[in-house]
């Protein structure tokens, strides 16, 4: 016999992935629309977007400046793509807004800005995300509320020591009310991260700056929920989730390519994309 608690658990998982399986269409949408783009990082992080904005994050769609919201701290600014998808299914702004990404003139820029609805702070820039959480998550708790801030960054972004230095800072502070997610795809813009400058070990080092650690498999909504849960019952620690994803998850057009960083495909190959989409996995 299934118990009630897991019957809703085995629920929000379907719907989960239901949710995610829409990100990512909203990702080739836009990515098709301007023929290019990062659609390679918002396929394999749909998956987290998906728990963070339809099931764990405390936020108003309407009224986005509400003080007890809890923050969303996109570091790594070229994600943009999959986080205007999640916005545009949250009711943050018009889904047809998405047909404007790229465009010149739109709030929606490949490299996400504060003067989109819904960010918290520029990107682009890396290794300054998880400073600016550090500090959002050190300045709630002084102001006496419960919010959370919850950072995403990249195995890449670990190759910054403002990175490192935020790291120490967090464990110091012990920000239990910090959530880093490290986002280890395997890819950045010059090659894999281990010819460029290897992070490796990435759980044990994260765990050596004081911070409480898990790594999972990150398109595993399941493995996601499981993580998030049990951070939450760990307290004077900050928390680290090492996400193992596949950049242009459920496009296998896209996962079996050797680079994913920008993509670039032939103007008729945008169906084949999305044909394979709707017949995977949800």
């Amino acid at each position: 016999m299934t118990c009630v608690a897991e019957r809703s658990q085995e629920q929000a998982v379907v719907d989960l992935k239901a949710r995610a399986k829409s990100l990512r269409r909203h990702v080739l949408r836009m990515a098709e629309v301007v023929g290019q783009g990062y659609a390679g990082q918002g396929l394999g992080i749909a998956d987290l977007l998906a728990v963070l904005y339809f099931h764990e994050m405390r936020y108003d769609a309407v009224r986005l400046d509400w003080p007890d919201r809890d923050r969303f701290v996109l570091s790594i600014g070229h994600y943009s793509i999959g986080l205007y998808a999640a916005l545009a299914e949250a009711g943050v702004f018009p889904i047809e807004e998405l047909d404007t990404y790229g465009m010149d003139g739109s709030r929606l820029e490949m490299s996400g800005s504060e003067a989109t609805p819904g960010f918290e702070m520029t990107g682009g820039s890396l290794g300054h995300g998880l400073s600016q959480a550090v500090g959002m998550a050190l300045g709630v708790r002084l102001d006496g509320r419960e919010s959370r801030v919850f950072n995403l960054l990249s195995d890449g972004e670990l190759q910054e020591g403002s990175t490192w230095e935020a790291a120490m800072a967090g464990a110091h502070y012990r920000l239990d009310n910090l959530f880093a997610f490290i986002d280890c795809n395997g890819q950045q813009a010059d090659g894999p991260p281990y010819k460029i400058m290897n992070s490796e070990p990435v759980q044990e080092k994260w765990a050596a700056f004081g911070w409480h650690t898990q790594r999972v498999d990150g398109n595993d909504i399941s493995a996601i929920l499981s993580a998030i849960d049990l951070a939450l019952e760990v307290h004077d620690q900050p928390h680290a989730i090492i996400l193992d994803t596949m950049m242009g998850r459920g496009v296998p057009l896209f996962e079996q390519r050797e680079k994913n960083h920008f993509i670039r495909i032939e103007p008729n190959e945008w169906h084949i994309a999305r044909e394979q989409l709707e017949v995977g996995t949800p």
